[in-house]
């Protein structure tokens, strides 16, 4: 029998794959914990007494800027930066134009406070969002490609194990204080936005050989909002 030649488009499939995925998720991470600002400003402001609350949207926030840093070093240990990505990879991005018919970047906090309606549905965009994020967690946590690489493999699991706390605070805070979940057109928008992420935008991602990678890291134009200093947790 001939010698058995092994197949090296497999391996130039996998790090591919995990190339985009790693890009994507640093975007989704670092538009997260930024946007959390204008929610954190919302909340303070509706509800300054609600102390459990803020607390728990300010663990929400230190969570995806952790994430953030996890997918970070990843690609310091690739030796390259990840994609030059957009919001038309953002979940959040997409979902926010839907609901508010604005960019996050231009969404009016000031409005928000003053209508209680905005705000619970701003509370309803994430709550879909982030229950999006969890069971896309989980589908990764059996993909053969994540699996195959322990460090990416350990990102996920913890993120995995943080997701819950990003959602069920939402979700108590609109059930204790009577208001409505999410609806059923809220819950049409998010499935469609995933299936255009999924089978439109990101495939083409992956199949575009000369995409720019970033020239520069996404937290070093951050505003001074105190965000954490990076974690000491190695991936």
């Amino acid at each position: 029998m001939g010698q058995t030649i092994p197949v090296k488009s497999s391996w130039s499939f996998r790090d591919r794959y995990l190339d985009v995925l790693a890009s994507v998720y640093i975007y989704n991470e670092h538009r997260g914990y930024t946007a959390l600002d204008r929610v954190l400003e919302a909340v303070r402001a509706c509800h300054p007494d609600d102390h459990e609350f803020i607390a728990q949207i300010e663990k929400h926030r230190a969570d995806e800027y952790k994430h953030y840093m996890m997918f970070k070093r990843w690609f310091e240990r690739q030796g390259k930066m990840p994609l030059a990505l957009d919001r038309r990879v953002g979940h959040i991005d997409r979902f926010i134009l839907k609901a508010f018919g604005c960019e996050i970047d231009e969404l009016d906090t000031g409005s928000i406070i003053a209508r209680k309606q905005d705000f619970e549905k701003l509370c309803r965009v994430i709550i879909l969002t982030e229950q999006r994020g969890l069971r896309q967690v989980e589908i990764l946590l059996e993909n053969a490609h994540v699996l195959a690489d322990p460090i990416m493999a350990r990102i996920f699991r913890i993120v995995h194990k943080d997701e819950p706390d990003h959602f069920e605070p939402y979700a108590q805070w609109l059930t204790r204080t009577g208001r409505e979940g999410p609806r059923w057109i809220e819950k049409w928008t998010d499935f469609w936005i995933h299936r255009a992420l999924l089978f439109g935008h990101i495939p083409a991602i992956f199949l575009d050989p000369g995409m720019a990678r970033m020239d520069h890291w996404p937290h070093e134009e951050d505003a001074e909002t105190g965000i954490p200093p990076e974690q000491t947790l190695a991936a």
